[in-house]
């Protein structure tokens, strides 16, 4: 069985916040958005996605302090 990690293509850095519409919103972590990564927050738990964007299949989520690790600093 193959997992969404292994479907998706991989993250891809994005230059502006147009190459994402998504970035506007408030439930999308944006310093991890750009980098490539779904960046959907669970806002009940403060969780991020760190899957690709636009991967198929559920959200995997990770803690705010490894989602932190992620983002372009």
């Amino acid at each position: 069985m193959n997992s969404p990690e292994h479907n998706s293509p991989g993250p891809q850095i994005h230059e502006t916040s147009q190459d994402r519409p998504d970035l506007s919103s408030l439930h999308v972590r944006e310093d991890v958005a750009v980098t490539g990564r779904c960046g959907n927050v669970h806002l009940p738990t403060g969780r991020t996605c760190d899957l690709p964007e636009r991967h198929e299949g559920s959200c995997h989520f990770i803690g705010p302090e490894d989602a932190e690790n992620l983002a372009v600093h």
